[in-house]
């Protein structure tokens, strides 16, 4: 930083939640772009459908940074054959180790029906213990929320995760109330009433 410069606003993150309850697994994001304390945008898409539908994937801080993130983890993704595991291993070392790579500033949060895990420039590869995880400046009242519905409400996979966001929409100022949802999966079989 240049001494006596006026420092810049930073883009603030959002809020992205992943949920994963009853055979599906939801992914959703708000739509604010905010700079310092101005909002730029409202409905920004901050979720992207990978691997053929087989991957969901959410970011949370600059927007051309996590574009280049989502590029280059699908072709991670393609060269690992659809493993999830391997390819969110092999992107956080890359991502770690390369200079340029290393310079972008956002996070990523990917799923599929099996698992979810968060990624970060600093070499974080984080897997909950939990159902639910979430990522940016409303994340900790995505998470308590969609927690909270899950253990107090028969709520799928997708309506926790709006919930949830719509909650966190409430509490933090840099994310709207411009939800996106997807998701991948199917709901579990009902079983019959006797």
């Amino acid at each position: 930083m240049n001494p006596g410069a006026e420092p810049r606003p930073t883009l603030r993150a959002t809020t992205i939640l992943c949920v994963r309850h009853g055979g599906k697994t939801a992914m959703a994001g708000d739509g604010q772009v905010s700079y310092g304390d101005l909002v730029l945008k409202s409905r920004a898409s901050k979720l992207r459908v990978l691997g053929g539908g087989s991957v969901l994937a959410g970011f949370a801080g600059a927007a051309a940074d996590a574009f280049a993130l989502f590029d280059r983890f699908e072709q991670v993704l393609q060269a690992r054959e659809g493993d999830l595991t391997a390819a969110v291993v092999e992107m956080a070392k890359e991502w770690r180790l390369d200079k340029a790579m290393h310079r972008l500033d956002a996070v990523l949060l990917v799923a599929d029906t099996k698992r979810m895990v968060m990624l970060s420039g600093t070499g974080d590869v984080i897997e909950p213990d939990e159902p639910v995880l979430a990522i940016g400046s409303g994340g900790p009242y995505a998470l308590a929320a969609a927690r909270a519905l899950l253990a107090h409400s028969s709520l799928g996979a997708e309506e926790v995760a709006r919930e949830a966001l719509a909650i966190a929409a409430d509490l933090c100022i840099y994310t709207n109330h411009s939800i996106q949802v997807e998701s991948l999966g199917t709901r579990a079989p009902r079983r019959k009433s006797r």
